[in-house]
Order: structure tokens, then sequence, then C-alpha cells
């Protein structure tokens, strides 16, 4: 027993000496000192021993379970290092070497199309105003005509949340209109403001998203008239687009202005022409507007008889598409880098 624990001890340490791998120390382990190892076969012979020679071979036992592990944490410790010493050698940097400067950040889209927006109508006389997304649906409906039964309201259409402590209705607001009564609301003419921010729709498609930002724009004084609210519009369509374009205002209806109009553009995809971007009208339409009802005026406390306004409104994102030109509304919000490095 005593000249096979001899024999186990020469190669165990030989072996050790020569892995290679952490994985390899530790089949030599488990060969040597696991529970059915070369060791533990050894000493099951103890019990056919007088007590001399177990106490020989037990003592000689421990002596080299304990060199054992010293060589084992050595050479794993070699092991280690020489490792660490292979990647810096492979990974090294020259610290000497001048920095690689990171591409600088840009806007979103929707950041550059709405900031160039307000930049325009501030420089017209529009400050931008601003209102919270979470409405009562006293200033997102009510204060702005919009009738109980209208559509609008609906669930299908409208996010609405539990009602505030006083009992009143609460939703996100599906307009920045609201940050127009918000703005009348115990002040008197002449006033005037652009209101930029995120609206919430229960809507979504290739043109639609359940949030998107619109830019609402008021002004409220004596006098006001529709022929300063198409000349305020056709400048802001040509500024914003950079050149020349052809503009129409169609008849439609909206409950907070009267009369109102949609507001259409020429194609820029095909002059005129007639594409599949247009569907072969030759118009875009970009914007609603009109003149403010007079029961909005009276909602908020303003003289109807001797003051009269208009209105109007963008979705950022529509603009945004036909400005940089890409199909899809989605791919404003899926944050693939590719596309917002295309359209920065």
């Amino acid at each position: 027993m005593l000249d096979a624990l001899s024999r186990l001890r020469t190669t165990a340490l030989d072996e050790l000496s020569h892995a290679t791998s952490p994985a390899e120390l530790e089949a030599i382990r488990v060969k040597t000192l696991g529970k059915k190892g070369e060791l533990t076969l050894i000493l099951r012979g103890l019990g056919q021993m007088d007590n001399e020679q177990r106490a020989t071979l037990g003592a000689q036992a421990n002596a080299f379970k304990e060199e054992f592990a010293q060589s084992l944490t050595a050479r794993m410790e070699q092991l280690k290092q020489a490792e660490l010493t292979q990647r810096l050698e492979r990974e090294w940097v020259d610290v000497t070497l001048p920095g690689r400067p990171r591409p600088p950040g840009t806007l979103h889209p929707i950041t550059k199309a709405q900031n160039e927006i307000i930049a325009i109508f501030t420089a017209m006389g529009f400050p931008p105003a601003s209102g919270p997304e979470v409405e009562s649906d006293w200033h997102n409906f009510e204060a702005l005509n919009i009738p109980p039964d209208h559509p609008a309201r609906e669930m299908h259409d409208t996010f609405y949340l539990p009602p505030s402590p006083d009992g009143r209705k609460r939703l996100l607001r599906t307009h920045t209109s609201p940050v127009q009564i918000r703005v009348m609301e115990g002040r008197q003419p002449p006033l005037r403001a652009i209101a930029p921010g995120k609206v919430f729709r229960c809507d979504s498609d290739l043109t639609h998203t359940p949030m998107f930002h619109q830019v609402e724009g008021f002004l409220v004084d004596e006098g006001v008239h529709f022929g300063q609210l198409k000349g305020l519009l056709e400048t802001f369509l040509i500024r914003f687009f950079e050149r020349p374009l052809p503009v129409r205002f169609r008849p439609s209806f909206f409950p907070f202005t009267e009369p109102s109009a949609e507001v259409d553009m020429g194609c820029l995809f095909c002059a005129g022409q007639g594409c599949r971007v247009c569907k072969k009208t030759g118009w875009l339409e970009v914007l609603g507007c009109g003149l403010i009802h007079p029961n909005v005026l009276t909602n908020v406390g303003i003289d109807r008889e001797r003051y009269t306004g208009f209105a109007f409104g963008m979705g950022v994102e529509r603009l945004a598409m036909l400005k940089y030109g890409f199909p899809d509304l989605r791919a404003l919000f899926e944050n693939d880098t590719r596309f917002l490095t295309r359209y920065a």
C-alpha cells in the first residue's frame, strides 16, 4: 500500500506540472482524490493492516493530500497568469495614440421637424405654450364645443383614465387644443400662441400611431378674419418645405371652428402630376384650420360679439414624413439606428 501511494504521488504531481488548462487540472483532481479516485482505492485497504501500518499509511496519505492541494493551487495560478499574459499581449492598447471621437449625436426627425415648426411660428409672433397631457373632459371636449354624443368621445378613439378625486372625467388628451382653452381662460385678447406636444388616440397603422405629436395654434383679437389665417398658413408651408407650393383650402367641419377648412398643398413627389403618395390627386392634406367657434369664446369668458379668432392644427409626424420622404410612420418609433442615421 505504501508503494502504491508513493507511485500515485509521483504520477499525480507530474501530471499536475504538465497540465495545460484548468479543465485538465480538474480532471486530474477527480481522478486522484475523487470518491472513486486512486487515493480512495488505496485507503480502502486500511482495514486489512495492523495499527502501526495503518497509522503510517494514514499519515502519508494526509501529507500527500496537502501536497497535492498546494501543487494544484500553484499550477492553477500559473495557468491563470499565463492566460492573462496572452490576453494582454493580444488585446493591448497603445494609450499614446490619439483618441477616436465618437460620431456626434443627432436629433430625432420628429424633434427636428417640431423645432422647425416652433421656430417658424415664433418668428411670426406666436409664442409656444404648454399644458398637461392628462386632461379633464372639460378642457379636451366640452369647452371646445364637442358635444357629448360626438364620435371622438368614444372609448375606441380616446384613452380614458379613472376620474379625479372630485369625480371629473379624465383622459389622455386627444389633441393639443386644450392648451388653447387654458391660455384663453381668465384672460382677454389680444391672445396668440402655439401648443406643441404629445397627444394620444386609439389608432395604429401605416399613417397613425397611438401617441403622436401635434402643433396647435390660435389668435384672438378684434377684426380677425379668414384671409389672415390663409396668408399665415401659406407662408408657413413655404418656409417649412423651403420651396414655393400651391396651397388650397377645402371646406370641412370641426366642432370648435366655423367656418372650417382642410389645407392641402401640392404633392412634393410628383409636382401635381399624380402619384401613389397623393393617390393620383396631385394634392397632400397637411393640416386643419378655421375661425374659432363663438361658443368656444363664450366658454372661456371672451366677448364673442367683440372678438373673433382663428385656429389651426397639424401633425408633426405627417409633416416630417413629407419633408424627409419616408413611407411608414411607425418607423419613427422603432429606434432603428439605421433609419435614424439616414434621416438625421
